[in-house]
């Protein structure tokens, strides 16, 4: 019989709370990069997502705690065969950091495709945060930047190390002869220097960018100018962790909330999890814009107005009985529309193969979710009846270190394999160079209906996700070994997900239908 698990994580916070109290991280998942911004009594916040799709979210929020996600900027992106896995791919790629403004009645979002040094910055423009967002412009390639709107209407974008440009009225080129420096780097900044977000408060403007001085943790820098072209002065505003975590609290920016109050939002990374927002104190202090607590920390709790505070989920149970795909699932790079379907067989989710594929990591169509801290657990169903022989399908903790759950048909037989995989990319396109893939367990299987799970743990010191299966009227059996979840930037830059996948080895035409996606999270 089939069961609909949305209602239990309804009741299972995304996010740490208590009555008024929000705990420190706000969202302990990967939502990286982001720029916030607030329109009347609602916050909004955008975040990197890069190969994924849809890709950069749209999240809103009246209190910090209880966010959703309302829109996405983009479906597919398609300025590259690499976003269909064609001469290359685009992991670790794709849309960074983007700038989210309202301006005249109109929401902006501004970001680069970071596949080379010549690829585009877009603007993207919609009416409501909640969409049908829309190209306006494609501009040339602008690092981390910042969109910004002045109150005499001219139009600048910041970016890089401190460089600026105008724009035109309409934002659709460079103001000829408007690119200049604003600053020059002093003598503690000779490492990262990046990640430009600019506010003007009091008649100031206030450049704030994440630093990584040699030697040092992460550090939210401020420069602080009369005039937007200079000169400006430098105050670092932030230097600390939290949680037990190595990592400083860095990137993102400050937000008023209407009645006096600032807030920052700023991110840490937390190893396997990914990069998590904290949500900072901001005061003003001598027309420095200072964060953190009287002792210049990141506190572990932030009080957030209200009685109690009940959070909306990042990850969902899904059973597929709903006629479109719910928005917190997110592709690999671009799916094959025809190459799935919610229709086909109702109630289930069904993965087709499309074309001959050798590994996990060039395969179309895996479709995935965040994976939360402290600690989460997924369970999938999949009915297996359907699969050819060499079809290889089941659950992964993915990422460019993965833990996977493989049911792999061989004639008229299946298996189970839990194994360990790393992929290998070239420095320019992305291409899969190897795959290097250590199997720790593997059972054969009876039954056409499987259900596959995996345990996550992100405290400190953890990152381990370990692995189990039944059968149709068995219990859980562990398998394999735990598995250290990796967070490496030179791979997919992001955090581990769960992930559902299908793909042939041999012939193409099997399909898998997967019958649900059972989620918890555990706060402790």
């Amino acid at each position: 019989m089939k069961r609909y698990f949305l209602s239990v994580f309804l009741l299972i916070s995304a996010f740490q709370t208590t009555f008024g109290t929000l705990r420190n991280p706000m969202m302990w998942a990967d939502v990286p990069d982001p720029d916030i911004i607030r329109v009347g009594e609602y916050y909004y916040l955008v975040s990197t997502t890069m190969h994924l799709m849809p890709g950069a979210p749209i999240m809103r929020s009246k209190d910090f705690t209880n966010w959703e996600v309302v829109s996405y900027l983009f479906d597919k992106l398609t300025d590259s065969p690499r976003y269909e896995m064609e001469q290359g791919t685009a992991y670790g790629r794709g849309q960074w950091a983007t700038s989210l403004r309202y301006h005249n009645g109109w929401f902006y979002a501004l970001f680069s495709t970071n596949d080379d040094v010549n690829s585009d910055t877009y603007i993207m423009k919609a009416r409501k945060a909640e969409g049908p967002w829309e190209i306006h412009s494609r501009l040339p390639h602008f690092h981390d930047a910042a969109l910004f709107f002045d109150d005499n209407n001219r139009i600048y974008v910041c970016y890089g190390t401190g460089d600026i440009v105008e724009l035109s009225a309409d934002m659709k080129s460079v103001v000829p002869g408007s690119r200049r420096k604003t600053f020059e780097r002093d003598a503690t900044e000779r490492g990262l220097l990046e990640g430009s977000r600019l506010i003007k408060h009091g008649g100031k403007y206030y450049l704030l960018m994440i630093s990584w001085p040699p030697g040092g943790i992460r550090r939210q820098v401020c420069y602080r100018a009369d005039r937007i072209d200079g000169p400006y002065e430098k105050k670092v505003i932030l230097e600390s962790g939290v949680g037990g975590f190595g990592g400083g609290v860095a990137q993102g920016t400050i937000v008023d909330d209407g009645k006096g109050g600032w807030n920052g939002i700023f991110f840490q990374d937390r190893g396997g999890v990914g990069r998590v927002p904290m949500l900072v104190p901001c005061r003003w202090i001598d027309g420095w814009p200072i964060l953190g607590d009287e002792n210049g920390s990141v506190p572990d709790t932030m009080p957030v107005g209200g009685t109690e505070v009940k959070g909306n989920p990042l990850v969902i149970s899904d059973d597929f009985s709903q006629p479109e795909l719910h928005n917190l699932w997110q592709w690999n790079h671009n799916p094959l529309d025809e190459a799935w379907s919610l229709t086909e067989r109702k109630g289930y989710l069904r993965l087709k193969t499309n074309r001959i594929t050798p590994n996990l990591y060039l395969a179309r169509n895996t479709i995935s979710q965040r994976m939360e801290g402290p600690r989460c657990s997924a369970s999938v169903s999949i009915d297996i009846s359907h699969m050819k022989d060499g079809d290889c399908c089941g659950l992964a903790a993915f990422n460019g270190h993965s833990g996977i759950l493989t049911i792999r048909k061989n004639g008229k037989h299946f298996t189970l394999t839990q194994s360990a995989a790393q992929v290998h990319l070239s420095d320019r396109e992305k291409a899969v160079t190897k795959v290097d893939e250590e199997i720790m367990e593997q059972v054969a299987l009876k039954g056409k209906k499987i259900e596959l799970r995996i345990d996550g743990d992100f405290n400190p010191g953890k990152d381990i996700a370990t692995f189990y299966y039944r059968t149709k009227g068995s219990e859980w059996k562990p398998i394999g070994k735990p598995f250290r979840m990796i967070f490496d930037y030179r791979l997919f830059f992001m955090g581990t997900r769960y992930a559902i996948f299908n793909y042939a080895t041999k012939q193409s035409g099997g399909y898998i239908d997967v019958d649900h996606f059972n989620y918890t999270k555990d706060n402790h």
